[in-house]
């Protein structure tokens, strides 16, 4: 049985899923959530803690899915590849992990802000600029150490290219401009043309 808090996140982003931010109400979260209102705000605060909560966890498991996904020793060869395609289905997955890496936060979601209780500097949010160096330093560390190691350098651009080509079809899918031979939730063939 999930916490009070992972309760309150899952109702949150059940919400979310039906209607814009602004018209998510508290009292609808604590409901679905099968606790009280009292209980949400103990937890978070408001609907700002709410918010960071909820954008947090998305963040979280999005680098969650990375790591799993570099350290997946069947992906040495195609770790690029295979970051890309994880980041194409989170991204499509999560409108949450959408905005993290492409800054588009549009009206009908919560804003990133600062940590609402002001003292975890361990809870702020990435910009998508730092999200996506993150994560491509994560690969180049994991992917660095197969055999027969990869120039670091070429290895960095790689990942980049890789994080940026991903981005590029989860916002534009490739079966809405017809590119011949390549499907929106693999665009593995792209990157590894780059190689």
């Amino acid at each position: 049985m999930p916490s009070a808090r992972e309760a309150l996140l899952d109702s949150a982003q059940s919400a979310l899923r039906t209607r814009p931010w602004t018209a998510v109400r508290m009292v609808d979260v604590a409901a679905r959530a099968g606790v009280s209102r009292q209980t949400l705000y103990n937890e978070f605060g408001g609907k700002d803690g709410l918010a960071h909560a909820l954008v947090r966890r998305a963040a979280d498991g999005y680098l969650a899915g990375v790591d799993r996904t570099l350290g997946d020793g069947r992906v040495r060869g195609d770790g690029p590849a295979e970051l890309a395609r994880w980041t194409v289905r989170a991204a499509r997955a999560n409108v949450l992990v959408m905005a993290l890496l492409t800054g588009v936060w549009g009206e009908h979601l919560p804003r990133p802000g600062d940590p609402p209780d002001g003292r975890r500097t361990d809870t702020a949010l990435p910009t998508p600029t730092e999200l996506l160096a993150l994560v491509r330093d994560r690969a180049v560390a994991a992917l660095g150490r197969e055999a027969p190691p990869r120039d670091a350098a070429e290895l960095a651009l790689t990942c980049e290219i890789a994080l940026r080509l991903a981005l590029s079809y989860a916002l534009v899918p490739a079966d809405s401009v017809a590119a011949p031979g390549v499907s929106a939730s693999t665009p593995t063939a792209a990157v590894r043309s780059h190689r």
